[in-house]
């Protein structure tokens, strides 16, 4: 596994930010907040949700509005690699975020934004744009190695700390009828990669190195170790985490 080292940025920010700010709070948020000590997830996933409850972190969610363009922030250019891509994907959300969060005049707590990609040596495997499409990915990543990597970002005030979680992973040899299947089944659909580790694809699985939780798209060693004081806090004060719940789709990662 590639070892990771949190990096703390202040003004290394991309500048392609979306300048739009919703000025009224979704529902999805909600009026009833945890109880502090807690954070702010910037992101619709229910895995990542369910996997920061599995550490007995308190959250509560600060999604995008209607008026954000969020897809445009995950956009490929030309000559990324793996890493540069998850980087500035992540940092960009992450100043979205802060932003969303002052235009909404919520309260101060951290937040914690990750972005998931799939790499096949140079090449990054997004979500699936069709049915198609997931089967091009299937395909490449057949009887093959990939890396699956996930940054994340924690923002708190003006200090913005991020890296860069790598987990490998190798896919048995899949036929055609395999990957027909897995493909009907819809489980690909809004999956960096065009498939999903916790579910169908597990029998796909031959061997994985690093992070089971970073595959799913949320590592939850790094995820502790970025967000260590509020989750020390919230274990001394002994009570179970509340969270906001998510409307969102089943979208892994």
């Amino acid at each position: 596994m590639t070892p990771t080292t949190p990096t703390t940025t202040a003004t290394a920010i991309p500048t392609t930010i979306p300048t739009t700010i919703p000025t009224t709070i979704p529902t999805t948020i909600a009026t009833d907040l945890p109880a502090s000590p807690f954070v702010w997830l910037a992101s619709q996933s229910p895995r990542r949700q369910a996997l920061l409850e599995q550490i007995g972190l308190r959250f509560a969610l600060l999604l995008a509005g209607p008026e954000e363009d969020a897809e445009a922030l995950e956009a490929l250019r030309v000559g990324e690699s793996p890493t540069q891509y998850v980087e500035r994907v992540v940092l960009a959300k992450a100043q979205a975020a802060r932003e969303r969060l002052a235009a909404r005049a919520l309260p101060a707590a951290p937040i914690l934004v990750a972005d998931t990609t799939v790499a096949v040596g140079g090449t990054i495997l997004g979500k699936p744009a069709d049915d198609a499409d997931a089967r091009r990915m299937l395909r490449l990543l057949s009887g093959r190695g990939h890396r699956v990597l996930t940054a994340l970002a924690v923002v708190r005030g003006a200090r913005i700390e991020h890296l860069v979680q790598v987990s490998r992973v190798r896919f048995a040899r899949l036929s055609d009828a395999e990957v027909d299947a897995y493909v009907t089944s819809g489980e690909p659909r809004g999956k960096a990669g065009g498939y999903a580790i916790q579910g169908r694809a597990a029998a796909f699985v031959r061997r994985i190195e690093g992070s089971h939780s970073g595959i799913m798209g949320l590592p939850l060693h790094e995820t502790a170790t970025l967000l260590r004081p509020e989750l020390t806090a919230t274990q001394r004060a002994g009570t179970v985490p509340q969270t906001t719940p998510s409307p969102a789709p089943d979208d892994a990662r």
